[in-house]
């Protein structure tokens, strides 16, 4: 990866008419994870601009990418919070992949970990500040005056009754030198982050111009469908494409590391194309994959000693002495992301560059895979993020996957190519969310609370075989006991003991909508309501009890708690169940309501849900976060599991892969705890808790205990 010189920053920017372009760079405060290739101290770059046109228009670039979280509208707010410009004037676009782009903290370009908001609180504000200061300096030299007199309003610099606009102003500031260092304004004085704004994408998205990457078209544009292995890291030995090449459309075929490739003049027939190929397989161990066994060897493995996460004191010996035992074990299956829009990538591959057109969240990752691939400088690999239609870490994939596969095929076939999924191939392609067994051992004292707290956690490691596995330390892959280890029900007891083990399998495995958390929540909150039941303490003031000390937990829980009505009798024929959780630094607290039919189906009514995520920059994109949040966890709650026979993933679409359905979503209200503490992310941590503030109001309303995802009444 190369540093990128101010002078080709411009360039590429592709400029046209007066304008004004801010550059700025912040000092990382990480090393870049991604690339061994990458210099250890690289050069200063930029690492996001905006430009103000003659014609008024500020148009942002984001270094993320816009997946339906709605940074499209918050880092335009944090810019103009400072910039002061007319908000109707603001344009957005997506950067290009640059090492100008990276992630302040995580030092490559991508968007996940609920990072955005934070990461780059400080960069768009202090953007916006310098391109003010520029603009007040252009004017006070056109009018002669102390730059002191004048000021910004709303796209203008006001000087008395005078008045220049942005644009007039931009060719000038340009040529000024940018200011050293700026003043952000307080927060008592902004006027638009914490307040609701619209989003800026919603015109786009109702109107059909935004381009996601099932869009892309353009003159010459192939369509491929991939035939990949019927079981995880098969290879081809042999096929036959005569029936193939005979379909009406189809062009070539073509073998790539991943399976066969058919390429046609469009999709319907390149899947027909497909389905008539005879491809013979060395199927390898992934054959011998099967779900049901592959759970109880986690149930053998969580009895026997494990690499240690957590220790403190001699959990064994407290348990011996505690008053009463309670020991439980809880499972969840693999899960696919199953967002709205399939997988897909667009190649156009030349001589001395490469386009690739695609919804990604790792931008840096598949820049230089590609140019791995094609033996391009990274420089010449041109990505164009488009918007995408979900995401939830399917793609931020450190092997990017589907855009290596897609460049192989470009490679192949020697033409531009656009590798469309279908759904059903996104749904068995794997990538999931691990399967995970929890084994908690849990000794209380004569008042029912915990004493000692033994804990061993069994599932694949997300970051074994990637890039970022030097990131395990001591057989503790952090992703999988994230929740556990860092609990603050944990904190204060004196005796405990965390262990992880690890089983490798051909399945491959990916972060999912809350990483380990989604797990984790899950047995701990379980956990704590089976305790709080088994010393008959309301489990309101079970987790009061243990949270002494702990604030910020304890004013979301009871916000939560009192906005429910919590205490007070449920509507006929429902019940509550209460969970509450921290992770990517934000607190959420969720009381669920839920009934059940007369076929035992569970339906959950209402979600009462508080958050403490330090300051709200969008309140309105706050909420729907969390709403979408709640929806994306009920449906592996209630329905979503992968099985796998033989090898072979059983589920192949939303008919048997079920997600949760609109008739099911329940009321979901929304409540943010003010709060001074640093900023958190939002786009995850309320999909966590869902799980277990379900089954808990499951037990509350049936008396049945359900220990496994998703949740079925017997």
């Amino acid at each position: 990866m190369t540093a990128v010189s101010r002078r080709d920053f411009l360039k590429s920017s592709a400029l046209s008419g007066a304008s004004l372009v801010i550059a700025f760079h912040v000092p990382r405060r990480a090393e870049a994870l991604l690339l061994a290739s990458a210099p250890k101290h690289p050069l200063p770059a930029p690492n996001a601009f905006l430009r103000i046109a003659a014609d008024n228009s500020v148009t942002v670039q984001l270094a993320h990418s816009e997946m339906g979280q709605g940074i499209w509208t918050t880092l335009p707010m944090l810019l103009a919070e400072e910039l002061e410009c007319d908000w109707a004037s603001i344009r957005v676009e997506t950067a290009p992949a640059a090492p100008a782009y990276f992630h302040t903290g995580f030092g490559m370009q991508m968007t996940g970990g609920s990072s955005t908001t934070w990461s780059e609180f400080d960069r768009y504000r202090t953007v916006g500040a310098m391109a003010r200061e520029m603009l007040l300096r252009a004017a006070a030299d056109r009018w002669k005056v102390d730059v002191k007199h004048l000021r910004v309003e709303k796209g203008f610099v006001v000087n008395g009754q005078e008045r220049l606009s942005f644009g007039a102003l931009a060719e000038a500031a340009q040529a000024l030198t940018p200011p050293t260092a700026v003043t952000l304004k307080p927060p008592s004085q902004w006027t638009l982050i914490g307040k609701p704004v619209r989003r800026l994408d919603t015109p786009e998205k109702v109107t059909g111009r935004a381009q996601f990457g099932s869009d892309v078209h353009f003159p010459g544009l192939r369509t491929a469908v991939v035939a990949r292995a019927p079981v995880f890291g098969a290879k081809v030995k042999s096929f036959d494409a005569t029936k193939a090449r005979a379909v009406p459309g189809v062009e070539t075929v073509v073998q790539v590391p991943s399976g066969v490739a058919v390429v046609a003049s469009n999709f319907w027939a390149a899947r027909l194309g497909r389905d008539a190929l005879d491809v013979q397989w060395d199927l390898g161990p992934g054959q011998d994959v099967d779900t049901v066994q592959l759970l109880e060897s986690f149930r053998a493995l969580a009895t026997k000693p494990g690499a240690v996460a957590l220790k403190k004191g001699d959990c064994d010996a407290a348990l011996t002495k505690s008053k009463q035992r309670l020991v439980a074990e809880y499972d969840v299956p693999y899960l696919a992301h199953a967002a709205m829009e399939p997988l897909n990538c667009t190649v156009r591959l030349e001589k001395d560059r490469c386009d690739i057109f695609v919804g990604t969240q790792f931008q840096t990752g598949d820049q230089t895979t590609a140019a791995k691939l094609t033996g391009l400088p990274p420089d010449k690999v041109n990505i164009h993020t488009t918007f995408l239609g979900g995401g939830f870490g399917r793609r931020a994939n450190p092997t990017s996957d589907f855009v290596s596969e897609a460049v192989s095929v470009a490679k192949a076939s020697g033409v531009p190519v656009k590798v469309q999924w279908t759904r059903e191939d996104d749904t068995q392609g794997g990538y999931y969310r691990p399967m995970f067994l929890h084994r908690v051992e849990v000794g209380v004292d004569a008042k029912g609370f915990p004493s000692a707290w033994k804990h061993t956690v069994v599932g694949q490691s997300l970051l074994a075989g990637t890039p970022f596995e030097a990131m395990v330390k001591n057989g503790i892959d952090e992703s999988s006991v994230e929740g556990v280890t860092d609990s603050p029900y944990l904190q204060a007891l004196g005796a405990k003991l965390v262990t992880l083990h690890s089983p490798r399998n051909p399945v491959p495995v990916l972060w999912w909508r809350s990483v380990g958390n989604t797990h984790t929540a899950f047995a701990m909150e379980s956990m704590l309501d089976e305790l709080a039941h088994a010393a008959r303490v309301d489990p309101l003031a079970y987790r009061v009890q243990l949270l002494k000390g702990q604030p910020r937990h304890l004013a979301v829980l009871q916000l939560a708690a009192e906005k429910a009505g919590w205490g007070k009798a449920p509507p006929p024929g429902t019940a509550r169940g209460l969970a509450l959780h921290a992770s990517f630094g934000s607190i959420v607290a969720q009381v669920a309501e839920v009934s059940v039919d007369e076929e035992k189906h569970i339906h959950v009514r209402r979600v009462v849900c508080a958050v403490d995520c330090g300051l709200a920059v969008n309140p309105l994109s706050l909420e729907a976060q969390i709403q979408s949040s709640i929806s994306f966890g009920l449906g592996p709650t209630l329905h979503s599991a992968l099985s796998i026979k033989q090898g072979r993933v059983q589920e192949s679409n939303f008919a048997d892969y079920v997600v949760l359905r609109l008739d099911e979503m329940p009321k979901v209200e929304v409540h943010v705890v003010p709060s001074k503490a640093k900023m958190g992310g939002i786009g995850e941590p309320a999909t966590a808790p869902i799980n277990a503030a379900v089954a808990n109001a499951v037990f509350a309303l049936t008396g049945q205990r359900l220990r496994s995802l998703p949740l079925k009444l017997v």
